[in-house]
């Protein structure tokens, strides 16, 4: 009995060793270099092997008929083979690897970013308003970074030799019509925006995403805080004036608050301005701005909105006239922007918008009136598929409705009305593909139409991404940019096109071990730039689509916070070639605003025992062309060098309390912008000038910044 029992186990044993089907292969990636230590198995058994040194597997199953074999080890895409198990041997199987978010590559041409969260950052968000000079101006700041200009009695954004109007600012994604504050002549303006409210800034060279349009040269993209951290109150008084702001939280809903009041008459009192301005009624103003947000489990809605009351009184010198002119301003501006963002179970995400704006003008001009409203509307839908972490589609609706007015009067009676309403419809789409954690490209496409000119474009977008190490890559970017005629135009109702640039960018950038290089060459083709036969737009103008040009140039950016002990600093270079025909040009020359060569140095120092950070910022543009009438040549002289050495020392009276001094040119360089030259020769046929300085060589402020919050630790360091 014993012995059948014997008999009968080797029979079964014999049974299964025939059953049994070997499973085999290597495996490698796709340079058929062998991966170690990836995990092969038959999904649902415990059959399975790990790869040995050389990427071979092997191992016995007793499982038949239809299988499927997983393959995986992290850093690689999951990978299946499915059917009959009896042909799983000598398998070759080749392993993609997985894209990594925080190490593979991006998509930087033509893009710096500012954001805590960011890998490709050049900036933060404490950049931006603890640069010296900057005085906690988005664009200063920014005009401390490549392919920007200081245009000094502007303040506005010139980016690669375009002018300021080729600038769009955003927030959350909806346009911001009037970003900057109304001005006089000749004096700087500023942005509207208080910096603490947002999260990140993206500011674009060139290249841009085709879910934006209507800028020839860059956009300016402004996120706002999604959840704050704490509840806080912020107080500031400063030489100029004070503010006040507040943030309240409720659970998932929260609201942020801030007012400010700025006088300039105390500061004019003790600081007069340069001779050929004298101020009847300084510069006065009261703004605020809020966020309310309200975070869902798969949702997240924002609702912001700006308000800017503004009133001056100046009196400037013209050559023109043996007496200063005067110049009175009164600005309102009212912004409202709400967005609401869902996320959906299948990897789908829709965002929708809506921003509305009122800017009224009420500007007295020696014994004239000029009155201008603008109503200004941009509705907006957006929808992204994540299809997998290789490919990513976004697609979208927009409609931008503006309603301009304008009316000039005289004193004799005379009145002109001027006057405009568009409808811009726009669509877009673009694609993400990450073919590895080298290689990535981005495709896009937005068309636009607008009911005031008649023009549908379309507008193709490309940027490529090649990441050959760890810590450098390579950036390639195209695209077609297409703009409407700017207001002083459009409000005559000239039969034009849009005026159009093409884009040709070639990007590198390192970062690591706490340092960043950037270095950017670039190329742009304008064609149908707006001409007209008189100085200034005006009504009996002669317009037409007739003008041209190109800029061409490279950008250069260090920045090092690692080399030396409590010390940041960056280093920025331009070099701009640029010419084209346009306004009233008489031919191509390069415009006053475009100088050839940028430079600028930035450094932080942080003194502990002090408890004081020291701020030094220099910069540097070579001459600006102007026109000089006494001359054949038109365009062909130079202003001297601009220099600007500011610095800025913020102290801690202790966590939550900070003494804040700046001086921006702190050592009174006499920078001059351009000439304003005589309407006639004189009796010695000779055309007089005058010229064009900034209101005040030097800039000096005082401010006392005073935190309370949840514990007790913050303060306003990061809005300085």
């Amino acid at each position: 009995m014993k012995n059948r029992i014997l008999l009968l186990l080797a029979i079964v044993n014999t049974g299964i060793l025939f059953c049994q089907t070997t499973v085999s292969g290597i495996v490698t990636d796709t340079k058929n270099n062998p991966i170690v230590g990836a995990n092969v198995y038959l999904e649902g058994t415990y059959d399975g092997a790990f790869t040995t040194e050389n990427g071979k597997f092997s191992f016995e199953t007793t499982e038949t008929g239809t299988q499927t074999l997983v393959v995986s080890i992290l850093s690689f895409d999951p990978h299946y083979e499915i059917g009959d198990v009896k042909y799983f041997e000598n398998l070759q199987i080749q392993l993609i690897e997985s894209i990594n978010a925080l190490t593979g590559v991006t998509l930087t041409a033509g893009t710096f970013e500012a954001g805590d969260n960011s890998k490709v950052s050049v900036l933060k968000p404490l950049d931006i308003v603890t640069t010296a000079g900057a005085a906690g101006d988005f664009v200063a700041a920014l005009q401390t970074l490549p392919g920007t200009t200081t245009v000094n009695e502007d303040g506005r954004l010139f980016v690669r030799g375009g002018s300021a109007e080729e600038t769009q600012v955003f927030i959350d994604g909806l346009r911001v019509f009037q970003p900057f504050n109304a001005t006089a002549n000749n004096m700087p303006t500023r942005g509207r925006f208080s910096p603490f409210l947002f999260k990140g800034i993206t500011f674009s060279t060139g290249g841009y995403s085709a879910e934006y349009g209507q800028a020839l040269s860059s956009v300016l993209l402004l996120n706002t805080t999604d959840v704050p951290d704490q509840e806080k109150t912020d107080i500031s008084v400063m030489s100029v004036g004070g503010g006040l702001g507040h943030t309240k939280i409720w659970g998932d809903e929260s609201l942020s608050l801030n007012t400010s009041y700025i006088n300039l008459s105390p500061y004019e009192a003790l600081i007069p301005s340069n001779q050929g301005v004298s101020w009847n009624s300084p510069y006065e103003s009261i703004s605020g701005e809020a966020v309310f947000r309200s975070k869902g489990e798969k949702s997240m809605f924002k609702l912001y909105t700006g308000f800017n009351n503004a009133d001056l009184d100046i009196n400037q010198e013209d050559i023109n006239f043996d007496d200063f002119v005067r110049f009175r301003l009164k600005n309102n501006n009212l912004y409202f922007n709400s967005s609401y963002k869902y996320f959906f179970e299948n990897d789908w995400s829709v965002t929708t918008g809506a921003a509305i704006s009122w800017d009224t003008n009420d500007i007295d001009l020696r014994e004239d009136t000029i009155e201008t409203k603008e109503t200004a509307t941009h509705l907006k839908v957006k929808a992204k598929k994540n299809f997998s972490n290789r490919f990513n589609l976004t697609l979208g609706s927009e409609l931008f409705n503006t309603d301009y007015e304008e009316t000039f009067s005289t004193n004799d009676g005379f009145t002109f009305d001027s006057n405009y309403d568009d409808q811009l419809w726009a669509g877009f789409t673009e694609a993400d593909i990450f073919f590895s954690n080298q290689f990535a490209i981005k495709l896009g496409v937005r068309g636009e139409h607008s009911s005031l000119i008649k023009d549908f474009t379309v507008s193709p977008r490309i940027s490529v991404a090649y990441k050959p190490g760890d810590k450098g890559q390579f950036s390639l970017a195209y695209g077609d940019f297409y703009q409407n005629p700017i207001t002083n135009v459009a409000k005559y109702g000239e039969p034009l096109v849009s005026e159009k640039t093409s884009h040709y960018i070639l990007n590198y950038q390192y970062v690591g071990d706490g340092k960043t290089f950037r270095a950017e060459g670039y190329y742009k083709d304008y064609d149908n730039l707006v001409k007209y036969d008189t100085e200034l737009p005006q009504f009996n103008s002669n317009f037409t689509n007739q003008g041209n040009g190109y800029a061409a140039g490279v950008d250069v950016f260090w920045r090092d916070n690692k080399s030396i002990d409590n010390l940041d600093y960056w280093v920025s270079y331009s070099y701009l070639d640029t010419e084209r025909d346009f306004r009233n040009f008489t031919g191509r020359a390069t415009p006053n605003f475009a100088p050839k060569h940028n430079f600028s140095v930035v450094t932080k120092y942080w003194m502990d025992k002090l408890r004081s950070q020291v701020g030094v910022s220099y910069s540097y543009g070579s001459g600006r062309p102007y026109n000089n009438p006494n001359s054949e040549a038109f365009m062909a002289e130079k202003t001297r060098a601009f220099n600007n050495l500011s610095v800025n020392w913020a102290y801690l009276i202790d966590q939550q309390k900070i003494l804040y001094f700046s001086v921006s040119n702190v050592l009174g360089f006499n920078n001059i912008s351009d000439y304003q030259y005589a309407n006639t020769p004189n009796t010695n046929g000779v055309y007089n000038r005058r010229a064009i300085t900034p209101p005040a060589d030097s800039f000096f402020f005082v401010g006392f910044f005073w935190t309370i919050s949840t514990d007790g630790k913050s303060n306003q360091l990061d809005n300085l």
